[in-house]
C-alpha cells in the first residue's frame, strides 16, 4: 500500500478454487487492518466468469483499479473450446483496461503446461502474451497442481478426487506410478499477492511439493483413519497442515458434531477432548447467556471447540459469504466441532446459565502472527 491509499484490487474468477482463496486472502487484510482501526488496505472486486459476457460492465469494474488478480480461465471442455476461450478472456480484460484507461499491474495464473503444444498449453500461453501486452507491470505466475479447500471433486484436481471418495468409503482407482507437483491454493494466492506488493514482474514459480499419487492417496487414507478414530495427525510439516484442512473441509457440513466416548461409572464421567496434532495449546472460558464469542476466520490454523458445560449454537460460514452451518451442542452430550479453515466461525450461548467451553489450537498462539481475522457470521 502506498501513502496509506487503499487500493484497487479486481479479483477474475473469484468463484473458482484460486479467486476465492485470493479473496479471502485479501479480506484477511482488511479485516486485521480493520481489527487495529487502520485503513483498510484494499478495495476488493471479484469477478465471475459472467462479468466476461458484459464489455461495458467489465470496464466499469475496472474504472480506478490498481492491481488485477486474473484467476479466470477455462480448462474443462472440447478442445477448440478451451483454446479459444482462455484467449477469448484475455483479449477482454485487455480491451476493458484500455476502455478504463487503466494500466493495472497483472497477475496472471498461468500453468506448466503452458509450455506444451496441447491446446490448454497453447491458450495459456497466447493469453498470456496478451496479457502482458496490456502493462509493463505483469507478473507470470506459473502453477503446477492445485489443490485446497473448496476444490471440487473431479474437477478441479486429483486431490479433491481422492479427499471425496476416501471420506465416502470409496477405494479410488489411480494411476500407482502417477506423479503430481502439489501446491496449496494459499501458498499459491500468497505468491500473487506478494507478487503485486512487492513490484515483482516477469515469471515466478511458487515451488511445488513433487509426490506420488499412491503417496497422496496413503496421505489422505492415513489422515481418514486416524481422524474418524479420534486423532489429529501430526500438523508440523506445513504441507501436512494444508493437506489435512483441504481434507477436513470438504468433511463439512454433515460429518460434525463429533460426538465424543463417555466413560462413565460411579465416581462420574470421563472422556478424551483432543488426541494427537503434535501438542498446540488449549483454552478454557466461561460464556455469559446471550454472548457470542468467535466471530473470526483463521487461513492455516486447526481449531477445535468443545462444549463442557451448558447449552450453545456454533455458527459456521464460508469466508465472503454462503449459507450459515448451525450446530446445536450440549455439555450434556459432549461433541466436538473442528472450525474449518478459510470459514468464519461463532459460538453462542443460547442457555440461561454460564457456558463452559474448550478451544484447541494445533498451534500455541503467536500475537504477531495470529492467523485469526475479525469477521461475523451474521450480519
Amino acid at each position: 500500500m502506498d501513502g496509506g491509499l487503499m487500493r484497487r484490487v479486481v479479483v477474475t474468477g473469484a468463484g473458482g478454487l484460486l479467486g476465492w482463496h485470493a479473496a479471502a486472502h485479501l479480506r484477511a487484510r482488511n479485516c486485521a487492518a480493520g481489527f487495529k482501526g487502520e485503513p483498510l488496505p484494499f478495495d476488493l472486486v471479484g469477478l465471475d466468469r459472467t462479468a466476461f459476457s458484459d464489455d461495458a460492465a467489465l470496464a466499469a469494474a475496472l474504472t480506478g483499479v490498481d492491481v488485477v488478480l486474473h484467476f479466470a480461465g477455462v480448462n474443462r471442455g472440447a478442445d477448440a473450446d478451451v483454446e479459444r476461450g482462455n484467449v477469448e478472456i484475455a483479449e477482454r480484460l485487455a480491451t476493458a483496461c484500455r476502455t478504463a484507461g487503466v494500466v493495472p499491474h497483472i497477475v496472471y495464473a498461468n500453468s506448466t503446461h503452458a509450455g506444451t503444444d496441447s491446446p490448454y498449453g497453447r491458450s495459456k500461453r497466447a493469453a498470456g502474451d496478451i496479457l502482458a501486452a496490456v502493462t509493463p507491470r505483469f507478473t507470470d505466475l506459473v502453477l503446477s497442481h492445485i489443490f485446497g479447500e473448496g476444490a471440487r471433486p473431479f474437477y478441479n484436481n486429483v486431490t479433491a478426487t481422492l479427499i471425496h471418495q476416501v471420506t465416502r468409503g470409496e477405494t479410488p482407482t489411480i494411476n500407482a506410478g502417477g506423479q503430481v507437483r502439489l501446491l496449496h491454493a494459499g501458498a499459491a494466492v500468497e505468491a500473487a499477492i506478494g507478487a503485486f506488493l512487492d513490484g515483482t514482474t516477469g515469471e515466478v514459480r511458487p515451488e511445488p511439493r513433487p509426490m506420488g499419487v499412491q503417496e497422496l492417496l496413503s496421505r489422505i487414507q492415513t489422515f481418514h483413519a486416524a481422524y474418524t478414530a479420534g486423532v489429529f495427525p501430526d500438523l508440523a510439516d506445513p504441507f501436512d497442515l494444508a493437506l489435512f484442512n483441504s481434507y477436513r473441509a470438504a468433511l463439512y457440513p454433515d460429518f460434525f458434531p463429533r460426538s465424543l466416548k463417555l466413560n462413565s461409572d460411579a465416581r462420574g464421567v470421563l472422556f478424551e477432548a483432543v488426541k494427537g496434532g503434535g501438542g498446540g495449546q488449549t483454552f478454557l472460558s466461561w460464556t455469559e447467556p446471550g454472548v457470542t464469542r468467535g466471530n473470526h476466520f483463521h487461513l492455516d490454523k486447526v481449531e477445535r471447540f468443545l462444549v463442557l458445560e451448558g447449552e450453545a449454537v456454533i455458527r459456521i460460514r464460508r469466508a465472503l459469504g454462503g449459507p450459515v452451518w448451525e450446530y446445536r451442542v450440549s455439555g450434556a452430550a459432549p461433541a466436538a466441532v473442528d472450525m474449518p479453515t478459510l470459514h468464519t466461525h461463532s459460538i453462542e450461548n443460547v442457555g440461561d446459565k454460564p457456558l463452559l467451553t474448550l478451544f484447541w489450537t494445533q498451534a500455541i498462539f503467536d500475537p504477531a502472527a495470529p492467523d485469526t481475522y475479525a469477521d461475523p457470521v451474521l450480519g
